[in-house]
């Protein structure tokens, strides 16, 4: 399979170990990667602040750019859900071959367990890691149930909300771990724990530049709930929700440290 990498803005400029990991991690797996450095942003920072005009001109020129490809994968389900759920509000990629793309983007775990039907990558890494549910991934990509729908005292388990041909719903259809945990649990000698919520870290883009001390608040008391857990590490599908817990984390001189789902799988 030719997979195209979506590399997001911020992972080339801040974490292009992230996007080296995902190369790596997708070779293994046996697909024929390519990277396009023509590529640019997806347009979802300007969609979130309402420069709508921009950001269709944006995702105009990324469905152009990786219309050759048999799918699409990027380190992020914040991107990922903005090409996927997002572009058809903008107007952008309702003709066949735009919808093609939209529906060929996948985030790396997903596309690993979903379409490939891969959760052994040969890893190890012999840390405890805590799972962060990204609100993206959690929320629009249905890599889990989220704790409001949920009526339970257990955390929510990455489980998908529909059958799946990988195996994510049991025999008597009860739903089963999604596919970050699933690739997680193959990872030899890691220790995977839970914190006791999903809730959003605090970052949310332009929302942490603009109510600082309300995503502030929000980080420490993810990071707190994470460091309950005894992890080393956090980890998650997004380079944005770790750069902010990290960042945190380096303030206050406690906490789990942030790697990316890439890196971890990436290992051997």
């Amino acid at each position: 399979m030719r997979v195209g990498l979506f590399v997001p803005c911020y992972v080339d400029q801040l974490a292009p170990a992230v996007a080296e990991a995902t190369v790596a991690v997708l070779e293994r797996a046996g697909c024929t990667v390519d990277y396009d450095p023509e590529q640019t942003c997806c347009g979802q920072p300007f969609s979130n602040l309402g420069m709508a005009d921009e950001a269709r001109r944006l995702a105009r020129l990324h469905l152009e750019r990786f219309a050759r490809y048999d799918a699409i994968v990027a380190p992020s389900a914040s991107c990922v859900a903005t090409v996927r759920k997002h572009y058809g509000a903008l107007g952008v990629g309702e003709d066949p071959a735009g919808r093609r793309v939209r529906e060929r983007t996948f985030e790396l775990s997903e596309f690993l367990v979903r379409e490939l039907g891969t959760t052994d990558l040969g890893a190890r890494f012999p840390h405890r890691v805590a799972l962060l549910a990204s609100c993206h991934g959690l929320r629009e990509l249905g890599l889990g149930i989220p704790s409001e729908v949920v009526r339970s005292a257990d955390p929510p388990r990455f489980p998908r909300s529909e059958p799946t041909a990988s195996g994510e719903r049991g025999a008597e259809g009860a739903l089963q771990v999604g596919p970050t945990e699933r690739l997680l649990r193959q990872v030899a000698d890691l220790d995977l724990v839970h914190p006791a919520r999903d809730e959003c870290c605090g970052f949310g883009g332009a929302f942490s530049v603009e109510l600082p001390e309300v995503s502030g608040r929000m980080g420490r008391a993810r990071l707190a709930d994470l460091a309950a857990t005894g992890a080393a590490f956090v980890t998650a599908t997004d380079v944005s929700c770790l750069f902010h817990l990290d960042g945190i984390r380096r303030r206050e001189g406690s906490g789990p440290r942030a790697i990316h789902l890439a890196e971890i799988l990436a290992t051997t």
